[in-house]
C-alpha cells in the first residue's frame, strides 16, 4: 500500500497545538492572578483573560488529539489497513476528508474518533458513557463525541464535490464511510441501526477484508480509477516528487 501523508501539516499543527495550549494556560493564570489581587477595578481584563485562556486551551486540546496523541489517527488506521489493502493508496490530511483510501473497487473514507469509555449508537444517535472520574476531564479538557454519523455524511459530500470538480469524467464511484475509534481507552462499542459502519481500529483489518475487499463492489473501470487517482494525486504532488527522487537514488 502506498501511503501519502502531509508530514509538514502534521508538524505545523503539532506546533500550533503546543503553542495554543501553553498560551491558554498562561492566560488562565493571568486571569486568576487578577481575580485574587484586584477583582473590582480589573474585572474586564480578568474576564477577558479567562475567556481567552479557556478558548486557546480548547483549541490546543482539539489539535492535540489529532496531531500529538499516539498513536495518531492516521498511524492507527495505517497499522491495520496496510495489511489488507496492498493495492490501495492512502491519503492522509491531503483531501477534503482527512483519511481516504483509494482501492481498485472504490473509495473508503475513515472518520477517526479518539473518544474512550463506552460508545453506543442507536438509530444514528450517539452516546458516550463509562468515563467515571474522566467526566470532569471531558467537561473541562475534552472534546465531545458529537455525531460521527453527520461527520461521515459531511466528508462524503465534500469528497464527492471535489471529484465532480477535479474528475468530471467519473459519473459514479462507490464511496464508503467507516467510523473508526482509534483509542485504546475505548471500552466497548455497541451499534444498533447505524447508517454508517462503526468499528474499533483493532478490528478494522477484518472488517475491510470481509465487507469491502472481498464482498464489496466490483472493480472500477480503468479510466475511472486513473481519473480519481490523478485527482487525488493533485493534492500530493510535492510528496510524489520526493518519492520519485528517493526511488531514483536507490
Amino acid at each position: 500500500m502506498i501511503i501519502l501523508r502531509d508530514e509538514k501539516r502534521i508538524a505545523r499543527m503539532r506546533r500550533i497545538s503546543q503553542i495554543t495550549s501553553l498560551t491558554g494556560i498562561a492566560a488562565l493564570v493571568v486571569g486568576m492572578i487578577i481575580a485574587f489581587t484586584n477583582p473590582e477595578q480589573l474585572f474586564f481584563y480578568e474576564l477577558l483573560a479567562l475567556i481567552a485562556g479557556w478558548t486557546l486551551s480548547q483549541v490546543g486540546i482539539y489539535l492535540g488529539h489529532r496531531y500529538l496523541r499516539r498513536p495518531r489517527p492516521d498511524e492507527a488506521i495505517d497499522r491495520e489497513v496496510r495489511r489488507v489493502a496492498k493495492n490501495g493508496r492512502m491519503y492522509h490530511y491531503l483531501l477534503p476528508a482527512p483519511h481516504v483510501l483509494l482501492t481498485p473497487q472504490g473509495i473508503v473514507i475513515f472518520v477517526a474518533k479518539f473518544q474512550g469509555g463506552k460508545i453506543s449508537v442507536v438509530n444514528d444517535k450517539w452516546k458516550q458513557t463509562g468515563l467515571g472520574f474522566l467526566n470532569m476531564r471531558k467537561l473541562f479538557g475534552g472534546e465531545a463525541l458529537g455525531n460521527p454519523t453527520k461527520d461521515a455524511q459531511f466528508m462524503v459530500g465534500a469528497l464527492a464535490n471535489y471529484l465532480r470538480k477535479h474528475a468530471p469524467s467519473v459519473e459514479e464511484v462507490p464511496m464508503a464511510p467507516v467510523i473508526v475509534f482509534t483509542s485504546d481507552g475505548t471500552q466497548s462499542i455497541e451499534v444498533q441501526n447505524s447508517s454508517v459502519p462503526v468499528v474499533h481500529y483493532k478490528k478494522l483489518r477484518g472488517f475491510l477484508r470481509q465487507q469491502w475487499l472481498k464482498g464489496g463492489p466490483p472493480p472500477l473501470k480503468k479510466e475511472d480509477y486513473e481519473a480519481i487517482r490523478a485527482a487525488f494525486d493533485q493534492k500530493a504532488t510535492h510528496l510524489l516528487e520526493v518519492q520519485a527522487g528517493d526511488d531514483e537514488d536507490e
